[in-house]
């Protein structure tokens, strides 16, 4: 279930113009078994246990919405065990999504609901950034 990622991605590094990082930031819980997850990595919330895995169009545990999409903050390692972390949770703020993370081989289209829903959450991908 691991995604495509970049290891030199500092914390935020997908964050354009944003509110204070505070408003538009939460402590979440990282399921896990979900790996080691970089910024800037789509993830959402698992219904049944309230904790964030990676957005998997596949799953139906709550994690497959776009409803559910936020935006990892900081690196994490939840190979084995459930991680405190930080993720985007509402805007407003723009992000660059060329520093968005996917589940490999995730459709472009799940890729643009995911960004759709986040935009009704006020965190704006900008069209340039669309990524497809």
């Amino acid at each position: 279930m691991p995604a495509v990622t970049f290891e030199n991605r500092r914390d935020g590094c997908y964050l354009g113009e944003s509110a204070a990082l505070n408003i538009i930031n939460e402590e979440i819980v990282v399921a896990s078994g979900q790996g080691v997850l970089f910024p800037g990595t789509v993830i959402a919330k698992i219904t049944a246990s309230g904790k964030y895995g990676i957005h998997d169009t596949a799953l139906s545990d709550g994690s497959q919405l776009p409803a559910n999409a936020v935006i990892l903050f900081n690196r994490v390692d939840a190979t084995s065990a459930d991680v405190k972390a930080v993720a985007s949770v509402r805007g407003p703020a723009t992000i660059n999504g060329n520093m968005l993370t996917y589940k490999a081989g995730m459709s472009n289209a799940a890729k643009i609901a995911a960004r759709n829903a986040l935009r009704v959450k006020g965190l704006a991908v900008l069209p340039q950034h669309a990524g497809e």
